[in-house]
This record gives C-alpha cells, sequence and structure tokens, in this order.
C-alpha cells in the first residue's frame, strides 16, 4: 500500500524586476539555478511575460543565439510565436501550443513574434521555461518537438474543479505528449473560483506551482499570488491547492524526480562543469553549432 504525506511549501519565489529578451519578451524571471541551484532541479528556469503590443510591420522578438545542455520548453497563452534553429527545427506555434526545443549538443536559433500576430498586434502572454539534461543526455542530438493545443490531453479535476492540461508526464492516466529525458510533469492546470483540488507526487520530487493569475491557498495555509511560485519540500506526496479568488487561477503545475548532479552555467550554456563551459563557448564561436541561413 503506497503512503501518502503531506508535502509542505518550503517556500515562495517571487521577481518584480522585468527585463527585456530581445525587443519583443518582455519578462520577469521567476526562478532560476544561479538563485536556487538544485532546489529546483531538474528545472532550471522560468521566464513569464505579459504584454499588449501594437500593430507592426517589424519582427519583434531575439535573433540568432545559442544553446547547449537543457531544453527550453515555450508555452503560448496569447498571441503567436515563431521559431528556427540550426538542427532544422521550426514552425510557428499559437495560443494553447507548445515548442519544446532540445538544444543537447547545441543549436542556434532564433524566437520571434508571429508574423500575423505581430500584423494585428494584441494581448501577448507565455511562458518559457528551462530543463536540464541530464549529464549522459547532454551531447545527444538537437530535437525540436512542436506541440500544439489539439494533440494535449485535457483533463476534468474532480467535481468539476477545473481543467489539466498534460504537456509532459501523466496525470489519472492521461499522458502528454512530450517527449523528456527524465521523467518530469509538465501541466497547465486550471482551477475555478471557489474550487480545490488534491495532487499527488512521487516522494523526493522537485514540486513548483507558478500563479500566472488569481490566488491560490496551499494545504490551507500558504497564500500564492499570480507572479509568485510556490517550491515545496521534497519530502511528501499530496498537497491541497484552493482558488481564493473570484476568477480562474492558471498554474504551471512542475514537478520531476532531482537530477543530483554538478550544475555549471553561462549565459545560454549548462554543462556539469567550467571545461565543458569552456568547451561550449569555443565550439560556438568555431561554427560547430551551426548557424541560420
Amino acid at each position: 500500500m503506497t503512503t501518502t504525506t503531506t508535502k509542505k511549501v518550503s517556500g515562495i519565489l517571487r521577481n518584480n524586476q522585468m527585463h527585456w529578451v530581445g525587443d519583443g519578451f518582455p519578462v520577469r524571471t521567476l526562478f532560476a539555478y544561479s538563485r536556487q541551484g538544485n532546489d529546483i532541479s531538474p528545472f532550471l528556469m522560468l521566464d513569464y511575460g505579459k504584454g499588449e503590443f501594437p500593430p507592426t510591420d517589424e519582427r519583434k522578438g531575439v535573433g540568432e543565439n545559442p544553446h547547449r545542455g537543457f531544453e527550453t520548453v515555450t508555452i503560448v497563452y496569447e498571441g503567436s510565436v515563431e521559431h528556427r534553429d540550426s538542427g532544422g527545427g521550426g514552425g510557428a506555434i499559437g495560443r494553447g501550443d507548445v515548442q519544446w526545443m532540445t538544444a543537447a549538443s547545441g543549436v542556434v536559433h532564433e524566437e520571434f513574434h508571429g508574423r500575423e500576430f505581430a500584423k494585428t498586434g494584441g494581448a501577448f502572454e507565455m511562458a518559457q521555461l528551462w530543463v536540464n539534461l541530464p549529464a549522459k543526455d547532454k551531447m545527444t542530438k538537437p530535437r525540436y518537438q512542436e506541440i500544439l493545443d489539439k494533440q494535449i490531453p485535457k483533463v476534468a479535476l474532480p467535481s468539476d474543479a477545473g481543467t489539466v492540461r498534460v504537456i509532459a508526464g501523466s496525470y489519472e492516466g492521461n499522458k502528454g505528449p512530450a517527449l523528456t529525458f527524465s521523467r518530469l510533469n509538465v501541466w497547465d492546470v486550471r482551477l475555478q473560483p471557489g474550487r480545490a483540488a488534491t495532487f499527488t507526487v512521487e516522494d523526493g520530487d522537485t514540486t513548483i506551482l507558478p500563479i500566472f493569475g488569481g490566488s491560490v491557498r496551499i494545504n490551507t495555509t500558504e497564500e500564492v499570488n499570480a507572479g509568485e511560485a510556490a517550491l515545496f519540500e521534497q519530502a511528501g506526496t499530496t498537497f491541497y491547492v484552493e482558488n481564493t479568488g473570484t476568477d480562474e487561477v492558471k498554474v504551471l503545475f512542475l514537478s520531476g524526480a532531482p537530477l543530483n548532479e554538478p550544475i555549471a552555467g553561462y549565459g545560454p550554456f549548462v554543462m556539469n562543469t567550467q571545461e565543458e563551459i569552456y568547451q561550449a563557448i569555443k565550439d560556438y564561436q568555431s561554427g560547430k553549432m551551426g548557424h541560420l541561413a
């Protein structure tokens, strides 16, 4: 018989400082390995951006830049994003869609607002998650996964409390379409006003709940508001989340097995040693990660 124990919140992560990524993504970094280290493993970083853009004929975004040693997961809530990389991956994703880029041994890529969105302008909202790769997989071949909204299982929470879109991992037997290198869950959870849900993860898992709209109470005591993220203790399996506001709550549910490996990072490269970082810089400068035509 499986024993369930309460998984407690260890801290609330917040950052009120906005910065621009290129000229198209005004974001706040809610957590990062440079601050939280292995406490957030296998996750490395989360940027959340929201704003309004006027119509334009210009390309808004970020141009050619490299990555090695991890994956980027971009979730679009409003607007659209176009991606292109030196590994041959690319495409446009819109509302509800996800792009999962495995940089691994190294790619050069670019990200811009979708051309049609740029012409019309409007609300733009997205999150980009960085997921670390195990040491054994850091130099594998790059991969690009375009995951459309229609491919993502949408599961009702008990008692009509809301829904879970399973991007990666599984919820109640519903498996997400994303292919991953380590065991993890990435869910888009919506919780209705005044409703609550109980979630269960594996004992020892890292669990983080970023809140992108509304406010919640966790385990009847911990208040978490929009723009904040709850980081849980690794011990424990079960926790309770209640929507305490009058609007739907938007939650990015993240959990996974910690990698428990050294982290060495420099800008767009995340490896296990400084020597590997130096090599990544050399490989990028020599063109080994490719270029965009």
